[in-house]
């Protein structure tokens, strides 16, 4: 059968997608599209709205004033202030200058306090040996410090000081009557070797009240002065036994109640005493005495 001349025919709609729609559902397929789409654009939105609203200079100075407003309202509340400086541990001449090097004026806010420079300020200090900074209840500022204790005197060069068992310099002296006390130390590098020396005190025993005081002899060894210029001279090591050694010989036939000059302990097999040139001349005169008496 022949179709109707003249009948218009009907194309059905195609269901397949056209391009663009297959390719954006290609796209919402993918996670980082679909990521954009429901926080980068609401994003981009929100920051251009924000640029928009910063753009004008009255509405930042607006925002500046409400934030400086804000913050000052939360430092000058009570409980953020800090109303006085307790200092714990420190003699009255070091409690001064740590009340001296710490820049704050009080009452101040505790948002302003630089605790970790405070401490280290504090720690700086000559006669501190460590310190700790908090703030605690009741708006103080609490320092609690632990301070070098002198051990000796150190005479060098360029004048006398006390120093703790590390050797670090206190504060100086005018005189050495003022701490009797504290052993003397003197000669250069002794102030490092503060432990050697402390040891060799602790062991002068019976010689102690003769002690006058230890010096370093070329940075490597020690010389122990006593009254009536005597020194003994203790080798570089084990000085302490050498000491002893020397004691021992003492106790046993007054040796050093003689009239002896030095005891020379450098070489230990081979201890060496020198006598005063009275001592010698007295020698030589016995001796020259006896020799004469023998050859008659």
């Amino acid at each position: 059968m022949q179709p109707m001349t003249g009948e218009k025919r009907v194309s059905k709609p195609d269901p397949a997608p056209s391009r663009w729609a297959y390719r954006f559902q290609r796209l919402m397929l993918t996670p980082v599209f679909r990521n954009l789409l429901r926080f980068g654009v609401p994003f981009g939105l929100c920051l251009l709205a924000g640029l928009i609203y910063l753009s004008d200079e009255g509405r930042r100075d607006a925002i500046r004033l409400t934030i400086a407003d804000i913050r000052t309202e939360i430092y000058t509340r009570p409980e953020f202030t800090v109303q006085l400086m307790a200092v714990d541990g420190a003699s009255d001449g070091v409690s001064e200058d740590i009340r001296e090097i710490v820049p704050y004026d009080f009452p101040v806010s505790s948002f302003d306090l630089d605790l970790e420079t405070i401490r280290q300020d504090v720690a700086g200090l000559a006669g501190v040996k460590s310190a700790s900074v908090r703030i605690r209840n009741g708006g103080v500022l609490q320092i609690d410090v632990v301070e070098r204790q002198p051990v000796a005197l150190w005479r060098d060069a360029d004048g006398l000081y006390r120093v703790d068992i590390e050797g670090v310099v206190l504060d100086d002296v005018a005189h050495r009557a003022a701490y009797p006390e504290l052993p003397l130390l003197a000669g250069t590098g002794a102030d490092r070797h503060l432990q050697e020396a402390m040891a060799i005190y602790a062991a002068s025993g019976p010689l102690a009240p003769r002690l006058r005081g230890l010096v370093r002899k070329g940075e490597r060894r020690w010389d122990v002065v006593l009254d009536r210029g005597q020194r003994i001279l203790l080798p570089e090591h084990a000085p302490v036994q050498a000491l002893e050694r020397v004691i021992a010989l003492s106790d046993a036939q007054d040796m050093l109640a003689r009239d002896l000059v030095a005891v020379d302990m450098r070489l230990a097999e081979r201890p060496t005493l020198r006598m005063s040139q009275n001592a010698v001349e007295n020698w030589w005169e016995i001796r020259s005495i006896s020799v004469e008496n023998d050859g008659s």
